[in-house]
């Protein structure tokens, strides 16, 4: 039944279409255009009238007592975050004879590790000589603090290794004194004690040499550390390009905005759900889009593209007055965010049609002055509005324009055309309008005999014939195949032979 196949192409539906995403965010491109260039602008700004302090930078050349080959950065970290505390801000600001509080002055510079002994100070000040200095001292207070702390931690080393020496001369000193109170005299039961006490004495020598060498080593090291930890890139100020920056940081801004500009495009069609695609549109109405119209080109634009716009126009007047020709009933266009281009169309159907006989078209259209538009052309149709439309003798063709947009009056639109064409412009209403367009048409009892779609997406590919449309959606119209009963009783709607023809800006045919 039409209901259970409504269903299923319904649950078959993905849940995003993401090619309508993809077109209704590119007709939105204003959108995101012009935040990218907001964006692109507001970051020249903020190079231009927000400038970086005036900066310095230096490097250091640290070394440590336990380098290895094979250190994955832990030392030169644990002198970065040496380099960022309230000891080492103090004395550099104590060198400098400033008073400035060290946490402030802490947020001003900043270590990097470049390599496992390589640390780089940058520091930003009021004026570069200030930032030079600033450099300077942090660089120096640095390299004071890493020796000595150094210098401290060998001394310690060396200072244990000689109390263990100590300790162990004295032990020494007693196996010394017990040995000595041995006579040779004594049992042979006691030469084995006596032999124990002289290997204690050779170890106790032993381990003494040790201790002494050990102590002298850990001193030893500590020039090294000494020599090797110093400033082997002098303060210098960090030079400003202005055209970098600006360059930097516009192009940041392009980024960001063009990213936030996309993104809210893209939410914008999700949320708003306006159909933009052929197939979207014919489906939503119930009907098949019969032609479709493009903007024409605007300012300074070439012969050929008028010419290709004139081609259309025409192509889509011809389409539209073969329709009404073949009608016996009054045949209205309807529009939905094209008053003005359905008027335009109105009239120049109604011209076409003035070689059959005389032509009436009827305005209803809120806020348009067709009748002056009909007027500045020469030899143009009779445009009536109202009372006076409706004196006029029934053998005159009328062809009635009105809207479908908001705040309709329904019952009105029976009287411009008992059969209608729908003049609508891609994505200006959402799918919930166009389902009320159609049911309310429906309610009605007015005909719809196809879509004339204006402005469409140029790289729509996608079919706007309904083929096999639900027979509950808006009337196909008099040339509609009729509905036949197959063999289990239900209803079923014949496929036309010819499908619906469109009528693109371009003098290649749609399908």
């Amino acid at each position: 039944m039409t209901t259970s196949t409504t269903a299923q192409s319904s649950s078959s539906a993905p849940l995003l279409d993401l090619q309508a995403l993809v077109v209704a965010v590119r007709r939105r491109r204003r959108l995101w255009a012009s935040l990218a260039l907001l964006g692109l602008l507001a970051g020249a700004a903020v190079a231009v009238l927000l400038p970086p302090r005036p900066a310095a930078v230096t490097k250091v050349l640290v070394a440590h007592k336990d380098d290895q080959p094979n250190d994955t950065g832990t030392l030169i970290r644990t002198d970065v975050e040496l380099l960022d505390t309230t000891r080492i801000a103090a004395e550099a600001l104590r060198s400098l004879g400033s008073r400035e509080n060290p946490e402030d002055f802490m947020k001003d510079y900043r270590g990097t590790g470049l390599t496992n002994n390589l640390l780089q100070i940058d520091v930003t000040g009021d004026s570069e000589a200030e930032a030079v200095a600033r450099a300077k001292a942090l660089a120096e207070t640095f390299v004071a603090d890493h020796v000595r702390r150094m210098r401290e931690a060998a001394e310690a080393e060396s200072k244990s290794l000689l109390d263990q020496r100590d300790r162990m001369r004295k032990e020494l000193a007693e196996v010394n004194r017990s040995i000595g109170d041995r006579s040779p005299d004594d049992e042979p039961k006691a030469s084995a004690s006596i032999e124990s006490l002289f290997a204690r004495r050779a170890e106790l020598d032993s381990r003494i040499a040790e201790f002494d060498q050990r102590a002298a080593e850990a001193l030893t090291g500590t020039p090294e550390v000494v020599a090797g930890t110093q400033i082997v890139d002098a303060p210098h100020a960090v030079r400003h390009s202005l055209p970098r920056a600006v360059a930097t940081d516009a192009g940041i801004g392009l980024v960001l905005g063009l990213v936030v500009g996309l993104a809210l495009a893209a939410v914008g069609a999700v949320v708003a759900d306006r159909p933009v695609l052929r197939r979207e549109i014919a489906a939503n109405l119930g009907a098949s889009v019969l032609a479709e119209l493009r903007h024409g080109p605007r300012g300074s634009a070439r012969s050929w593209q008028r010419r290709r716009t004139r081609a259309a126009r025409e192509r889509l007047t011809a389409t539209l007055a073969r329709l009404v020709r073949r009608s016996a009933e009054p045949v209205s266009l309807l529009e939905l965010g094209c008053a003005r281009g359905a008027g335009v169309i109105a009239l120049d159907v109604a011209g076409a049609l003035e070689a059959d006989g005389p032509v009436v078209v009827v305005d209803a259209l809120p806020g348009t002055d067709l009748a002056g538009a009909a007027r500045r052309k020469s030899g143009g149709p009779t445009v009536l509005r109202g009372e006076r439309a409706a004196s006029e003798p029934h053998h005159v063709r009328r062809i009635g324009v009105g809207s479908v947009a908001p705040g309709t009056a329904w019952t009105d639109l029976h009287h411009l055309g008992s059969r209608t064409v729908l003049v609508v412009r891609a994505g200006h209403g959402s799918a919930a309008w166009l389902h009320t367009v159609a049911r309310q048409l429906a309610d009605q009892r007015i005909t719809v005999i196809g879509v004339v779609l204006i402005d469409p997406d140029p790289r729509d590919r996608t079919d706007g014939t309904l083929w096999d449309g639900p027979h509950a959606a808006a009337p196909r119209g008099r040339d509609e195949s009729p509905k036949r009963h197959n063999g289990t009783g239900r209803l079923r709607t014949e496929r036309p032979v010819i499908p619906a023809a469109t009528v693109p800006d371009s003098d290649q045919e749609a399908r």
